[in-house]
């Protein structure tokens, strides 16, 4: 321990580690049912997006083409928000017999994160118009479908088709992804402003602080209990906070490897993982 404090973690370094905990967390998330996967799993799979968020913002502040940066994530996010689409549209033959179908969207996340801070940098090099607009949009723009698309057409099924179709692909809307939404874009930004601090360390302070009071507070009160119990075995995404232990490792450089196996391995293995579950449960 007292050698990797000396020497740090690469930004891959701690890519390959969220990685590793991401799996843990999805073998859990696809296998639970059958009883036979332990809790810790997932508690070790709370460490996962908050690396890969890390990482990403990291990967966004030094790269020299942001737009080749955005326009990979956006990419494969549109095609597994088809792959989501289809199961809750026309691939019924594909969902488990238990009605889950995997509702993996880290990317599409990362997508709406990437275009606030896309605006925040524009800002900052006084493009003001663009920047704010770049900003609002992908956070007001749940709300405009609400009160213009959906609310008004509730009873055009057509209609409602093809905005789910648009919100799963090109527009994806924070407020309804499942995975990560509304939280990693306040996770994201707070890792990307209080970057510009004198002390690299305060981004990972003020992460810290965040997911304690969201983590214990927020979502103990929408429980309605707060105790060990429902701390350890219900409300355990606080345990996000053990990250900040591999994020203050980092020692600012890239390292080696190959990114492209990131993008390809997630959905991959997501498929990959869900198809093996179709076996097991008609199995169990």
């Amino acid at each position: 321990m007292k050698n990797l404090l000396k020497k740090g973690l690469t930004g891959f370094e701690l890519k390959y580690l969220a990685l590793i905990f991401m799996v843990l967390d999805h073998i859990h998330y696809f296998f639970e049912f059958t009883g036979m996967i332990p809790i810790w799993f997932s508690w070790l799979g709370r460490l996962a997006a908050p690396l890969f968020l890390f990482c990403l913002v990291e990967g966004f502040t030094h790269t020299h083409d942001k737009k080749k940066y955005f326009l990979k994530i956006y990419s494969i996010s549109i095609i597994m928000g088809l792959i989501r689409f289809g199961f809750y549209n026309v691939l019924d033959f594909a969902v488990r017999g238990d009605g889950f179908i995997p509702a993996n969207a880290m990317l599409t996340s990362f997508v709406v994160l990437l275009v606030v801070l896309m605006g925040i940098e524009l800002i900052r090099q006084k493009k003001f118009l663009i920047g704010i607009l770049a900003v609002v949009i992908p956070v007001i723009l749940p709300y405009l479908f609400i009160y213009f698309v959906y609310i008004p057409y509730t009873d055009n099924h057509t209609v409602n088709i093809l905005a789910s179709l648009i919100n799963f692909t090109i527009l994806p809307l924070h407020t309804m992804i499942q995975d990560g939404g509304t939280l990693t874009l306040i996770e994201g930004m707070i890792l990307y402003l209080f970057s510009f601090c004198k002390n690299k360390n305060a981004r990972i302070y003020a992460f810290v602080i965040f997911e304690l009071l969201y983590g214990i507070g927020l979502v103990s009160l929408a429980i309605g209990s707060f105790n060990v119990h429902t701390l350890i075995f219900e409300a355990y995404e606080w345990m996000s906070v053990f990250s900040a232990i591999f994020m203050l490792c980092y020692n600012g450089e890239r390292g080696h490897g190959n990114s492209r196996f990131f993008y390809l391995f997630y959905p991959a293995h997501i498929y990959v993982l869900y198809g093996i579950s179709l076996i097991a449960y008609a199995l169990f």
